[in-house]
């Protein structure tokens, strides 16, 4: 939904102001595009700390929907030619049946049904595999096309969590270990995991990843209410040194960087003469600029050669002209004090400026008039959260699974 359309009719009334903020919020919430650049560093660090989860991932029992709809098709020996329209029509169904249950928060298809074009399947295939649950290496219309030389095998290839072959017979495309579903799957699903499959996905994650913040949060974690950002966790006191050390980087990097992402917002307000947004994101901007004096000394401490080597480590792929950015960003935003004169500041507005160019070329909307007449209204302005806001729901998912409950 664009913003725009929304705007072009606002008055100076406090109530289509109110309004206009509320919108803003909506897309501070939402908007994960990547308009400076600097995505690679952000998956990294998600990475890092929830391997398997992303952006678009809702409930974690999806992590067992997915593995019970093709292991039927497999009993079934359903052919290659078949398969992918069968799975379709098996996930539909689904989405159908989920929204008949008592929890409909995250069904993914709500909306659109029948006219789904990116199926659960897809969402969760590279997730399954991060996790060990599907064992097959290739995409889906791979798998697809493995199908039928899979069922002409007599015995099937089973890769161990080592990677060492082990002969086995079927689910040699999926973990041996898989619970299997209720008697009243998939008529009648649910998001709610029994402990079986609680402790199953526990485990695999625990075996996969151990050292990562998603593993301490399945085996020592409790329950949370909504928190914006994984530092401000209740038990982030308990986290492993290691979590610690990346989440302290991560942190940074998402604060500071922050200031970027906004001033570039209000810079493309101004040049659409939109002037309510203008306020808005130099309000935001304050804010921001308030919550870094705040930081300063921290901010100050920051050792940024071990932020590089713990991405470049973790083999994010850094390209040149996207570390002189951030480190130009960053050298200014710790030389200019009160960090809300950068508002203004020439310096800042080239830097900016200029990245846009980098990326964009002629499509960049503060160098071309009709790329600016097409802008939403709000472009990468959200505080990165590295995936939190998924991870978060995941792991209550799974330890209300295992019969754990928030401190009261």
């Amino acid at each position: 939904m664009a913003l725009t359309p929304y705007l072009s009719w606002l008055d100076h009334s406090e109530t289509d102001r109110r309004r206009a903020l509320d919108l803003i919020q909506l897309f501070r919430q939402q908007d994960t595009l990547d308009e400076l650049g600097i995505g690679v560093i952000r998956d990294t660090f998600a990475d890092m700390l929830f391997p398997g989860v992303s952006t678009i991932q809702t409930r974690a029992r999806y992590f067992l929907f997915i593995p019970w709809i093709y292991l039927d098709l497999e009993r079934r020996r359903v052919r290659s030619a078949e398969v992918a329209a069968r799975a379709r029509r098996e996930e539909i169904r689904l989405i159908v049946a989920l929204l008949e249950s008592d929890d409909t928060d995250g069904v993914i298809g709500k909306e659109a049904r029948a006219a789904l074009k990116r199926l659960p399947s897809d969402v969760y295939w590279s997730g399954l595999h991060e996790w060990g649950v599907r064992l097959f290496p290739g995409s889906r219309e791979q798998y697809h096309r493995y199908l039928d030389r899979y069922y002409a095998s007599a015995r099937a290839t089973l890769r161990t969590d080592d990677g060492e072959p082990a002969e086995g017979l079927a689910y040699a495309n999926w973990h041996p270990g898989i619970p299997s579903p209720p008697p009243d799957f998939p008529s009648k699903p649910s998001f709610g995991l029994r402990r079986s499959e609680a402790q199953y996905l526990k485990d695999r994650i625990v075996q996969r990843h151990p050292t990562t913040l998603l593993a301490f949060l399945v085996s020592r974690g409790r329950p949370t209410d909504r928190t914006d950002f994984p530092w401000m966790h209740p038990q982030y006191a308990d986290f492993p040194p290691n979590v610690t050390e990346q989440l302290e980087q991560a942190r940074r990097f998402s604060e500071v960087m922050h200031g970027a992402a906004l001033l570039y917002n209000l810079m493309l307000s101004e040049a659409a003469k939109l002037e309510d947004l203008e306020s808005d994101f130099a309000l935001l901007f304050n804010e921001w600029a308030g919550r870094i004096e705040s930081r300063r000394t921290d901010i100050q401490d920051w050792d940024r050669e071990r932020l590089w080597e713990m991405v470049i480590l973790a083999g994010g792929r850094v390209p040149g002209p996207t570390r002189r950015f951030v480190e130009e960003w960053i050298g200014l935003v710790l030389r200019t004090s009160p960090a809300r004169r950068i508002k203004k500041d020439d310096a800042a507005r080239r830097l900016i400026k200029q990245r846009e160019w980098e990326l964009k070329g002629q499509r960049a909307r503060l160098h071309n008039e009709e790329a600016l007449r097409r802008w939403g209204g709000a472009s990468g302005s959200a505080q990165l959260a590295y995936r939190w806001p998924v991870a978060e729901t995941t792991t209550n998912d799974l330890l209300r699974g295992l019969g754990v409950h928030a401190r009261t």
